[in-house]
């Protein structure tokens, strides 16, 4: 199979495993629009080419929100797309709390292309909150995601300058109440430090 015969092979698994899916802003727009998204700002942002990686995008939730097992996976896309898509997977039968905990403390470790893929997922899911956020996010919320995620991303820093530059231009869209910039650092350490000393009731609030 070619490389876009996989690629537009991953788009149809993952079309048909979010059917009926919804995202959780106020249109509530279909699923399969956010792995997309991250496809396209790895192809335009990125310049990424690698199918392997592009597939993994394609289907980085399957594992966590849908029934797909990675014997599926594994079957239908082989070892290596499989293997990333489990490196960016979180293990939903933890706390949350410790889940987001533990994409910090392991995002310097996974493979190059699982950061490839963890970076387009925060830079979509960044944009997603500032120009669409949940409808039931305080903003209280939204600030702690986007501190949250950017933990995550300065430990996998070095691996494609321009997804780097394209989530600080997200980041800069972290949003405010009045009066509050100057507390802005404040916050952003604050957040981290919360998620890294372990699950409480505060932490357990983030997305």
């Amino acid at each position: 199979m070619t490389d876009a015969g996989l690629v537009l092979k991953a788009e149809i698994f993952a079309t048909h495993k979010h059917l009926g899916q919804k995202r959780k802003d106020a249109q509530e727009s279909p699923y399969i629009a956010h792995p997309l998204a991250l496809a396209r700002v790895l192809t335009e942002v990125g310049a990424i080419t690698d199918a392997a990686t592009l597939c993994a995008a394609l289907l980085h939730d399957t594992l966590e929100d849908t029934e797909t097992t990675a014997q599926e996976l594994s079957d239908a896309f082989g070892v290596e797309i499989t293997g990333i898509v489990i490196e960016v997977s979180d293990d939903k039968n933890l706390d949350k709390a410790l889940r987001k905990k533990l994409q910090i403390e392991h995002a310097a470790h996974i493979s190059n292309k699982a950061k490839l893929v963890k970076l387009a997922d925060k830079i979509c899911n960044l944009r997603d909150i500032a120009a669409c956020p949940p409808v039931d996010w305080s903003i209280e919320r939204k600030q702690a995601y986007f501190d949250w995620a950017k933990a995550v991303i300065d430990q996998l820093r070095g691996v494609n300058p321009a997804l780097e530059a394209s989530f600080d231009a997200a980041f800069s869209a972290r949003p405010y109440q009045h009066g509050d910039s100057e507390l802005f650092l404040t916050d952003v350490n604050t957040t981290v430090e919360l998620i890294l000393a372990g699950p409480t009731d505060a932490v357990r609030q983030l997305a």
